[in-house]
């Protein structure tokens, strides 16, 4: 004899059936991006121009400038003590805020070191290869003129096996991992232009003398599809690559991490050289990120240098970001803080001169 409601059994169906349908919904909402391989940041419909500058929060600015400025071999444009300046302040979310900035210039971008007197007494750590967060910025050079070589006679402590950079696919870039004197990750690329051939990542500045320059902001979260739907959104483009990684030893050496597993999203911040990567751990898995950096917070954080700021403030707090402040005018820059949806820093720059040689127009040779 059966026993069994009728009603019952409709319920369970559509029970399932709704469920299937908020799944299906939910998936359609969380790829609202596309991969177009000729997407870039010229699509992009907002003020947004580049990347102007990553940025560093350390302990002691003496010596991670020296380190830096050694390998790297990077102009120092300027260095200077801020205290007493309501406008910091602000911009910082920090009363009486006091802090040491020094600026140097890579051939691409910005690299912005700053000591803030507030973390003297605050604790170092090492960044995890697998995140949560920021973890690391590239440094690319020929492979005639290696950024590995020079990193590791300056001190740079590597995390990635063996003896020199890892090719990671045979086709001629090597790669590897290593630590600064603070424990910040950086990522030491390495280009072979003669088996490369014509590549477009061989930037016409090399013929002007300078061999190393930066490429890259680097996030590494645990929702790799949410993360890229919120840049999308901001950024008014979609990635122009993914990548799906495991089984390659490669690798493994790289990071230094048995039977690796993790995906990738790339997206076109220049026409040659800078980019906004995205990584998702798999095995072993990225944690998630527990509440906001701190504009402050030792480690990375990174600019995102606009046309007219004020209307990119208020178009993103529609969005929902969140920020410190309203655009405050600080130096040669309007500026704002804010942070992204794993509570990554990230700020917007809008420069007073829009000739200025620090904008990006001017910065991207």
């Amino acid at each position: 004899m059966n026993n069994k409601n009728p009603c019952s059994a409709k319920i369970r169906i559509g029970i399932r059936l709704l469920s299937l349908i908020i799944l299906v919904a939910s998936n359609y909402f969380a790829m609202a991006y596309e991969i177009d391989p000729d997407a870039s940041i010229a699509d992009s419909p907002t003020s947004i121009l580049g990347i102007n500058h990553i940025a560093l929060s350390v302990k002691d600015l003496d010596s991670i400038l020296e380190f830096y400025q050694s390998a790297s071999d990077f102009k120092l444009i300027s260095r200077e003590i801020v205290r007493n300046n309501s406008a910091a302040d602000k911009l910082f979310g920090h009363e009486n805020i006091e802090y040491e900035v020094a600026v140097l210039e890579a051939p691409n971008m910005l690299f912005e070191l700053t000591a803030f007197s507030h973390n003297w007494n605050k604790s170092l750590s090492k960044m995890p290869v697998q995140g949560p967060g920021m973890t690391h910025t590239c440094f690319q050079s020929p492979a005639h003129l290696s950024g590995y070589d020079k990193f590791k006679r300056a001190g740079a402590e590597m995390l990635s096996r063996g003896d020199g950079p890892i090719d990671l696919l045979g086709q001629g870039v090597t790669y590897a991992y290593a630590y600064d004197p603070e424990g910040n990750m950086l990522e030491l690329e390495q280009l072979d232009f003669d088996r490369l051939g014509g590549d477009r990542r061989s930037p016409e500045w090399i013929e002007q003398g300078f061999d190393m320059w930066m490429t890259q902001v680097a996030l590494v979260t645990h929702d790799i599809e949410r993360l890229t739907d919120f840049y999308s959104e901001i950024m008014g483009f979609d990635p122009y690559r993914t990548a799906d990684i495991q089984g390659r030893s490669t690798f493994d050496d790289a990071t230094d991490i048995d039977n690796l597993s993790l995906k990738v999203m790339f997206f076109k911040m220049a026409a040659q050289s800078k980019s906004m990567e995205f990584w998702e751990y798999v095995s072993p898995a990225t944690p998630e990120q527990v509440g906001e950096r701190g504009s402050t917070d030792f480690g990375y954080s990174y600019s995102l240098e606009v046309g007219d700021i004020q209307a990119e403030y208020f178009r993103m707090v529609g969005l929902g970001v969140e920020f410190v402040s309203e655009p405050v005018l600080l130096g040669n820059f309007w500026q704002v803080y804010a942070n992204d949806i794993d509570g990554n820093v990230f700020s917007l720059r809008q420069a007073v001169d829009p000739n200025s040689p620090y904008s990006v127009p001017q910065l991207e040779l």
